[in-house]
């Protein structure tokens, strides 16, 4: 790697897998670095940027958190997946990094659930950005214990049961098209939430990746997104230059379009808000709501009643963690905001349903 090239770690897996997590836990032990970040989420609210934006860095100065994290450092694609707005979204962005790159030590982009990390890498090629950023590295970032039930991705429990009654159900197509391509673009695999693994089960997630990815690519097992740092930065893999040799389900297709319209047939994406919340209530509504829905993935912010912090919420299958992050700003709206991303849903008929139960 070229000293004067600004090293860049892109960080891909599914929703639900734990990229943020990873990439919170990245900057908290980073504080030295001068690291700017690319989100880019699938879904029309993007909480994801938010809990990163608001990620306490390991300071002791205040205004140094905000020196290393404020507005100027983050970028927000929120208008589409991000291997599919390349040129339109990406680009601009990294030539403003460019043009910056005297104050940049490191960048961080964490991909869509969606994206191909092929098209993304392939733009470290292209003129104005070759000679200034390399990938340092591609990190796949994979849930175990949903890899090793065969599901690759959170999904609701009924689909888990069709697959173990029914070999032949056990996958959603797209997505075993989409974690081959995540895997085969690896420079390192993080299978998460490894703790709850058995032995057995790490085996099973192991031979899901072994089959994917080169002898050399080395897999990490970590809980709750925690990993040496320089395990995840410093690999100097320059990916751009091999990535014209991977090869994916994508380059089966005539059109990068045509083939991602295919998979997002198969997501819906929309945000709820409502104002402040009693939190047990919600709690067991949105309990509710994953049992009865197909959906893959709750995610947001609560304003509970009589609380002066926001409550984050994540509910991924049977799973519901919240915790209450900082206190609201002076600045903003307390309100409730939850994005919901499944398959088919019926927005109207779950809006109604919160409701009904919040009212009670």
């Amino acid at each position: 790697m070229q000293l004067n090239k600004i090293p860049t770690t892109i960080v891909t897996g599914f929703l639900g897998s734990g990229k943020t997590t990873l990439l919170s836990n990245v900057l908290r032990q980073a504080a030295g670095k001068r690291i700017a970040v690319i989100v880019n989420e699938f879904g029309e609210l993007d909480i994801d940027s938010e809990l990163l934006r608001s990620c306490p860095l390991d300071c002791d100065d205040a205004e140094d958190v905000a020196a290393q994290q404020g507005d100027d450092g983050f970028y927000e694609l929120a208008n589409g997946c991000i291997c599919c707005t390349v040129e339109e979204e990406f680009l601009p962005v990294m030539q403003q990094l460019v043009e910056r790159r005297e104050d940049i030590d490191h960048i961080l982009i964490e991909t869509s659930g969606l994206a191909l990390p092929k098209p993304l890498v392939q733009a470290f090629n292209w003129p104005g950005i070759q000679e200034h950023c390399t990938v340092d590295a591609v990190i796949t970032v994979v849930d175990g214990p949903a890899v090793a039930a065969g599901r690759f991705a959170h999904d609701e429990e009924k689909v888990q049961q069709q697959r173990l009654a029914d070999d032949s159900l056990d996958h959603d197509p797209s997505l075993q098209e989409l974690l081959d391509d995540q895997l085969s673009a690896a420079d390192l695999v993080v299978v998460s939430k490894s703790d709850l693994l058995s032995e057995a089960e790490q085996q099973q997630v192991q031979n899901v990746v072994n089959t994917g990815v080169p002898a050399n690519v080395k897999t990490a097992y970590i809980n709750h997104g925690i990993a040496p740092l320089d395990m995840l930065l410093g690999m100097e893999a320059a990916t751009e230059t091999r990535i014209d040799a991977v090869h994916n389900h994508h380059d089966h297709h005539h059109a990068h379009g045509e083939e991602h319209d295919h998979a997002h047939d198969h997501f819906d994406s929309f945000v709820l808000r409502f104002g402040d919340v009693d939190s047990s209530q919600l709690q067991n509504a949105l309990t509710e709501l994953m049992n009865r829905y197909h959906i893959y993935r709750i995610k947001g912010f609560a304003a509970v009643k009589a609380k002066p912090m926001r409550q984050v919420f994540q509910v991924v299958g049977k799973r519901l963690d919240h915790y209450f992050d900082r206190l609201w700003r002076q600045d903003e709206a307390r309100q409730t905001q939850l994005v919901f991303i499944g398959k088919q849903l019926d927005k109207t008929a779950i809006e109604a349903q919160l409701k009904a139960q919040l009212a009670e």
